[in-house]
């Protein structure tokens, strides 16, 4: 007997605000994320020398904005399908695994920023350690490319594991079979167990990022001690890059672990239990996390905080240009 495919509409209202928000957070994401890339990428062309740090900051920007453009699609494609169909159907696939690859790239990069602050601001005192920041600190560059390399040998692992599991003969295979019902819950089984087996690439890179940021917090722990013994300085400027580097890293931490936890129920939610609204909730989760880091990193970074000034500043002059104008408005060649 023929059962019918569900149905998994939510009311015009539903609809609208999540589209609305979906907007306003692909907006503000990409205007954050263009703004970084453009101040470091200005550096490049009046080629004035980047830091490692400018280098991964600048790869991460790139990052963030091709995530922000997937998850825009997500958002539409969520927002138009009407049936289970329409989210089983290879083009959502594709997106929901190019954003868990792009995801686990930016998780790379952050990590490579974690072990860049290690090796600048921790003091080791043990001769290994010391070798070992120092070789960081000279091979930051070099890490990149290895963080481009270990995505593209997931990206193609993870191709094949999703080819593999026929999604073309199961989709085809739902339109076409009778018992529709019986091959519904396999294509979702085979889609959730793809985005799990692309989900466990993140565990290496997750971990390294834990140990970095354990390090720097054992280490502003001691230099914190060590300050209370003297005279405390308030202005002490290595301190500030420990209180600074921890803010941008624990954000991440914090930020990314939501996002992760949104990306992870948010399948589940719409393949297997059939709830657009929770699965919406989620994107705009994992929407809203990228950019609040971004903006975390602006407000931690001198260079990033310098350029907002100036365009600051600019805004205020043209403001005060066009008052001036409007309050006299003779124009300079009129006798």
């Amino acid at each position: 007997m023929l059962t019918l495919t569900p149905i998994i509409t939510v009311s015009y209202e539903v609809k609208t605000v999540f589209l609305v928000l979906s907007v306003l957070e692909f907006a503000v994401g990409i205007l954050v994320n263009v703004f970084i890339f453009w101040v470091y990428f200005r550096d490049m062309v009046r080629r004035q020398p980047l830091s490692t740090c400018d280098l991964v900051l600048l790869s991460l920007s790139l990052n963030r904005l091709f995530l922000h453009g997937l998850l825009f699609l997500d958002a539409i494609q969520l927002t138009h399908s009407q049936r289970m169909n329409d989210l089983l159907s290879f083009r959502y696939q594709t997106i929901v695994m190019l954003w868990m690859i792009t995801n686990q790239a930016g998780l790379w990069l952050a990590t490579c920023l974690s072990l860049l602050y290690c090796s600048k601001i921790v003091r080791f005192s043990h001769a290994f350690l010391l070798c070992l920041a120092s070789w960081i600190s000279r091979k930051i560059s070099r890490m990149l490319l290895c963080t481009v390399l270990f995505t593209s040998v997931c990206t193609i692992i993870c191709s094949w594991d999703f080819f593999s599991r026929s999604h073309f003969t199961v989709t085809t295979v739902l339109f076409m079979s009778n018992n529709s019902e019986l091959n519904l819950q396999i294509a979702n089984l085979k889609f959730f167990h793809s985005f799990l087996f692309c989900s466990v690439g993140s565990i290496p890179p997750f971990l390294c990022f834990l140990v970095s940021s354990g390090v720097l917090i054992v280490s502003l722990c001691r230099h914190m001690r060590t300050m209370r013994a003297k005279t405390m300085d308030s202005c002490d400027p290595s301190l500030e890059a420990h209180i600074k580097a921890l803010k941008s890293l624990i954000s991440f931490l914090c930020l990314f672990v939501v996002s992760l936890c949104a990306a992870l129920l948010s399948v589940p939610l719409l393949v297997l239990w059939h709830n657009k609204i929770g699965a919406m909730v989620c994107v705009g989760i994992m929407a809203a996390c990228p950019s609040g880091h971004a903006a975390i990193l602006i407000s931690g970074n001198a260079k990033l905080r310098r350029a907002v000034d100036s365009i600051l500043l600019w805004v205020q002059s043209s403001r005060r240009v066009t008052a001036d104008h409007k309050a006299d408005p003779r124009t300079p060649g009129l006798c």
